[in-house]
């Protein structure tokens, strides 16, 4: 009876961990250098079976329509709303995030949708911030006082008319950290996107360290606030007060805005960055904006005007082998790739790029160099030879 019983145990035991396996997948995944990732259960769903893909779009004048619903959806499961997205249509930010949120998991319920917004500057997309404008500013004074001044003229900073908020100001991160929850809670978002994690420290060198602690204070806060089953993403938080941020955040973005950060040197400390950022359990968003690409910043009259999201689809696709192959060379798990030239819904989020739909397969291992002195890289995939050259921006992908 005893063996009998222990069987059964056994067979149940089994059993449930064959269910909790496929309930959440697979449990571990496996870094270039062997270390193992383990992601928390509340990530998206990842997968190498074609190129992980992050969105990241908004359209301030409308919502989408129910056919870009599907082709969003079906090229990803990690998504945010971005900050103006559905304003003009139904009057605040938030209802945009909510209305979309609703719409996407409608479709996919296991699609992570993110709700986006600021640290630094005072957008007044939302009903939460509506009120940071030079026309109703001076009615708020309970609000004002969150942003910060210029020391000589006393005159609130401003860029293009919007105001910068004052991390330095700890009523400013209580009111700002219970603003994003409710944000977040509202939408029905699965975590937030924090953009601008700099504190505009170099508007005050003096108190440059006490700007990254604070900000640092209020990403912990945040985080707590959300709860433990929401992700935090943070636009380039491993870069800035990365040693008060970075443990606090789930994700990190590499946004690559400006030209030098998509400089030969820059990508491969991106690689080392996205395998420490994967050791330490986290996600990355490998982010690429062809409009900081050497051919857009020498050109830029040429895409301006009517014509500007056409001439950039053209150069998207002629840039688009050598910038996949620069997110593959250095991808780990839970490593998404985005790609664009700006964060509206019309600057490549529409756009369909067949490669990254193709079928990839894991990476066999690390990236292999072809000399110190050289800039050739290669990396083989379970069904793709990755092949750059960051020095000539050369590259090719042989799909097997």
């Amino acid at each position: 009876m005893m063996k009998l019983i222990k069987k059964a145990s056994f067979v149940c035991l089994s059993f449930l961990a064959i269910s909790c396996a496929s309930l959440q997948g697979q449990t571990t995944w496996e870094n270039s250098d062997g270390s193992h990732f383990q992601p928390k259960e509340f990530y998206p769903k990842f997968s190498w079976e074609s190129t992980p893909m992050y969105y990241m779009f908004g359209d301030p004048k409308r919502v989408l329509t129910s056919k870009e619903i599907k082709f969003i959806t079906e090229r990803t499961e990690f998504i945010c709303i971005e900050k103006s997205h559905g304003l003009r249509q139904l009057g605040a930010a938030e209802l945009g995030a909510k209305h979309e949120i609703a719409a996407i998991k409608k479709v996919n319920p296991k699609i992570k949708v993110l709700f986006y917004f600021n640290s630094a500057y005072a957008w007044p997309f939302t009903s939460y911030n509506k009120n940071f404008t030079y026309k109703t500013i001076e009615q708020h004074p309970e609000l004002k006082k969150f942003l910060i001044l210029d020391p000589k003229t006393s005159e609130l900073e401003q860029r293009d008319q919007t105001f910068y908020f004052d991390v330095l100001n700890p009523e400013f991160r209580d009111w700002w950290v219970a603003t994003v929850a409710k944000g977040v809670e509202f939408s029905g978002a699965d975590g937030a996107f924090i953009d601008q994690m700099h504190g505009f420290a170099w508007l005050r060198q003096d108190k440059s360290k006490e700007v990254q602690k604070a900000m640092g204070m209020m990403m912990a806060a945040l985080k707590e606030k959300l709860g433990p089953q929401k992700i935090l993403l943070g636009n380039n938080a491993h870069v800035r007060a990365a040693q008060y941020v970075f443990p606090s955040i789930d994700a990190n973005m590499f946004e690559h805005y400006k030209t030098e950060f998509i400089s030969k040197e820059s990508l491969v400390k991106d690689w080392a960055d996205m395998l420490r950022i994967s050791q330490a359990g986290k996600m990355s968003i490998f982010r690429i904006g062809v409009e900081y690409t050497k051919t857009a910043q020498k050109n830029k009259q040429f895409y301006k005007g009517r014509s500007r999201n056409e001439r950039f689809v053209v150069l998207a696709k002629e840039k688009v082998a050598f910038y996949h192959a620069c997110y593959l060379i250095g991808a780990q798990p839970y490593s998404y790739f985005q790609y664009g030239w700006g964060w509206q819904l019309s600057h490549g989020s529409l756009v369909d790029f067949p490669e990254f739909q193709k079928k990839l397969g894991a990476p066999k291992g690390a990236y292999v160099r072809k000399s110190d002195k050289e800039w050739e890289f290669t990396r083989e995939f379970e069904h793709a030879s990755v092949w750059v050259d960051l020095e000539k921006e050369q590259a090719e992908i042989k799909w097997k």
